[in-house]
């Protein structure tokens, strides 16, 4: 008996090799019909025996191809056609009304192997071409100006197929059937090096570019989401260089390798480091060094445990390790250690965006790049590096910046909701859109502290929107009156007639873990991050909440500590720790430990009125404080350094056994954390890995102890756990092992990073259930 069924599928199955899997599939057992993208994802027909049918159906979902992700899949019997037509066909296009429009696009993805061994096969007519891909690789969300995702609505709509390139297009069963960017040399984009005059440089751009990388040069390279600033890192002035001119402080930066064989001379790379490093997506992936790392690559990443790697993604980038390796035929080379490593940094100067057009290249990086290599192919969407960390006992991954490779992939919600805009906070900025039942996050845009940033939040909104084809019915936004996020949720509000939700930072905290896991029964929230306003007007960040649905209470928090000279304290973690001092009654000490500062003689007298100051809650400043009061830094070049050196120099420390240098006790109503008796202990100890060893160990300790007593308090034994401090592998890591002990359920953010880059996925979930 002949039956036919009508199939939709919802993901990422458009610039994929969707439809010609499904045609070839179709084929193999015998089945007529048709397939076509639509505004869902992807419509099918089939029509056969049941038994193929029911086969058809489990392979789709089985062998998909590997850029598709599958959402879900529904099916329909009805009737069978009358005439007896058994072809099967791949159709045209069709569209229907924007209400059910719920298609999606794939993120960038990094060269697939059989395009590798043609880039690097000279008999191949794209040998050494540095834009080949295919439906299984290449870039998608950057070059995609809306949905549906084809070539006329993308960047290479310009670049006309010639005949060779439209066959294999054409060709069903060809792997660049429908590869939207397809192209070859006789009709692609072109690559072009010019000098720091913006003048081209005559030969090949390549050989050009690995001459000047020897000579000590910095060269802005233009990738697929944007520029990075490219320079030898084994030549220590020209690191020198690429800090001073982009004024970078001691920021580690990150490694480009041709492969797994050359990192793993420099850093310790487990298997789950390795899949990362290999994965599609291609992020940087911090590693811990070895001995070797700081040697071969001095001032790259000063003063901290671990380097950022990552591996070629484009053809271009491996064209710089082929000419640097003299050229070799295949890919066996491909296989041993490489001696080019390149410090690859984003260009973007100043804290500004990510630059990301031409001509903005010769005007925004002059003077920070010696020469630029350059192409013709429009990057439409900014997307930087991601960045993650893989935490080893669960080899789970946890995001540091989750942009290109991953966006816009999206996060699924528990369910369908109301659509929504929420544009984060001020710093490591993100926002979100959600449609129905998926949230999208955007890839990084950065700190809102220039103008260019906040153009750039304003441009990437409306262009998400637009692709995504969504009019938010709310837009959510962080607490603070004065951050621009606020201000252009305000301003785009009015302009659609739709409400405005604040969302209290550490709550947004929480609730983006929530997004992600699906969770809507009560939980308690541990938030711990360096500042988010609270809704007292003071500065939080070391809170235990208790949240329910769009709803927190504020249960419990750190003891506070005075914030001399105001927002100069998150900055110089001297002051911090004269903060700590005078809560131990010891002002005396502040100006003989800091003689080398100036103006701490006179710190002390700033605390006589200390009912005057600015007081915080905040974690991430009791950090800071333990690393001035170890002398591991006193003024920071970078947020985060401070915590950053304690860390490292914790993990060379020996292991310590906890001893309760806390306390815990009711005020108000709430539970107060108090961490003055280990700062006391810390305050004393003369080698700073040791202290800091110490003071992590007793901190994993006193925040297990402070959310077991809160279980207890509010009979809730899961907590979810977020905020920037959580990028703390060591802190991370023990209050997960500390809580299994207690048999309290731990939710820990996955897809989003903990820290602020997360907040709008929370501002989202939280903005859903109060429209």
């Amino acid at each position: 008996m002949i039956a036919r069924h009508r199939l939709t599928v919802r993901g990422i199955v458009q610039g994929v090799g969707f439809r010609p899997f499904v045609y070839r599939l179709a084929q193999e057992l015998s089945l007529a019909g048709w397939v076509r993208n639509d505004g869902q994802g992807v419509s099918i027909e089939v029509e056969g025996e049941p038994d193929r049918l029911a086969a058809f159906r489990r392979r789709l979902a089985d062998e998909k191809p590997l850029q598709a992700h599958i959402d879900n899949i529904t099916s329909e019997a009805i009737p069978a056609r009358k005439r007896a037509d058994r072809a099967f066909a791949i159709q045209e296009s069709q569209h229907r009304n924007q209400a059910d429009f719920d298609a999606v696009i794939g993120p960038d993805a990094a060269i697939c192997p059989d395009c590798l061994g043609e880039l690097l096969d000279p008999k191949n007519r794209r040998y050494r071409y540095a834009f080949i891909n295919c439906t299984d690789c290449g870039p998608r969300y950057t070059i995609a100006q809306q949905l549906p995702y084809k070539r006329a609505l993308t960047s290479m709509a310009g670049f006309v197929q010639c005949g060779l390139c439209h066959a294999e297009y054409t060709a069903s069963a060809d792997r660049r059937f429908h590869a939207e960017p397809n192209a070859c040399p006789a009709c692609g984009p072109q690559l072009g090096l010019y000098d720091a005059h913006a003048k081209v440089v005559a030969g090949d751009a390549i050989a050009g570019v690995i001459a000047r990388l020897k000579q000590g040069e910095i060269v802005a390279i233009k990738g697929l989401g944007g520029f990075h600033l490219a320079c030898d890192a084994r030549q220590p002035d020209a690191v020198a260089r690429l800090r001073e001119r982009k004024q970078r402080g001691d920021k580690p930066l990150a490694l480009m390798f041709a492969n797994t064989a050359s990192v793993a001379e420099y850093a310790e790379v487990s298997p789950a480091e390795n899949r990362q490093l290999n994965a599609s997506a291609r992020p940087i992936v911090l590693l811990e060094k070895r001995p070797s790392c700081d040697v071969a690559f001095s001032g790259v990443s000063p003063c901290v445990a671990w380097i950022g790697a990552m591996l070629p993604y484009t053809p271009l980038h491996y064209l710089l390790f082929h000419e640097a390796a003299g050229q070799p035929a295949g890919t066996v080379w491909l296989e041993g250690a490489q001696d080019l490593v390149l410090v690859m940094t984003s260009a973007n100067p100043g804290g500004e965006p990510l630059v990301s057009q031409n001509n903005e290249a010769f005007q925004r990086l002059n003077g920070m790049a010696d020469a630029y290599l350059l192409h013709d192919r429009e990057i439409v969407v900014r997307c930087d590096d991601s960045v993650l960390r893989v935490q080893q006992e669960t080899e789970g991954v946890q995001f540091i910046r989750r942009a290109r490779g991953y966006v816009p992939q999206a996060i699924r919600l528990a369910g369908a909701g109301p659509d929504v805009l929420a544009l984060g906070g001020m710093l490591k900025n993100t926002f979100c859109l959600t449609r129905r039942q998926q949230a999208f996050v955007s890839p990084h845009i950065g700190d809102l502290d220039t103008v260019m940033a906040c153009v750039a939040l304003a441009e990437s909104v409306e262009h998400l929107c637009r692709m995504l084809k969504v009019h938010p019915q709310a837009v959510a936004h962080d607490f603070h009156p004065d951050f621009f996020s606020t201000r252009l949720a305000q301003k785009l509000a009015n302009e659609w007639d739709v409400p405005t939700i604040a969302v209290q930072h550490h709550h947004a905290h929480i609730a983006a873990v929530l997004a992600e896991h699906g969770w809507d029964a009560p939980v308690l929230g541990l938030a711990l991050d360096g500042v988010g306003l609270g809704d007292d007007g003071t500065a939080w960040g070391g809170e235990l909440l208790k949240v329910s649905a769009g709803e927190y209470e504020r249960i419990g928090h750190l003891g506070t500590l005075p914030l001399p000279g105001g927002d100069r304290a998150a900055r110089e973690p001297w002051r911090m720790a004269a903060s700590v001092l005078h809560r131990l009654g010891r002002e005396d000490e502040i100006a003989r430990r800091f003689a080398s500062v100036p103006g701490a003689g006179q710190l002390a007298k700033l605390f006589s009125g200390e009912s005057g100051l600015p007081v915080t809650s905040s974690l991430g400043r009791y950090f800071d404080a333990a690393a001035g009061l170890l002398g591991l830094q006193t003024h920071m070049s970078y947020e985060g350094e401070a915590a950053m050196r304690l860390e490292s120099a914790a993990e060379g420390g020996e292991a310590i056994p906890q001893r309760g240098l806390y306390e815990i006790r009711l005020e108000e109503g709430r539970l107060l954390l108090d961490l003055l008796p280990l700062m006391q202990v810390i305050s004393e100890d003369a080698s700073p890995e040791r202290g800091a060893a110490i003071f992590h160990a007793e901190l994993v300790g006193a925040l297990a102890g402070w959310v077991e007593q809160a279980a207890r308090r509010h009979h809730i034994r899961v907590v979810a756990c977020s905020g920037g401090c959580f990028l703390n592998a060591i802190l991370s890591r023990g209050l997960r092992k500390a809580l299994q002990k207690r048999k309290i359920t731990l939710l820990e953010a996955r897809m989003v990073p903990p820290g602020d880059g997360g907040i709008c996925l929370g501002q989202a979930w939280v903005a859903r259930t109060r429209i």
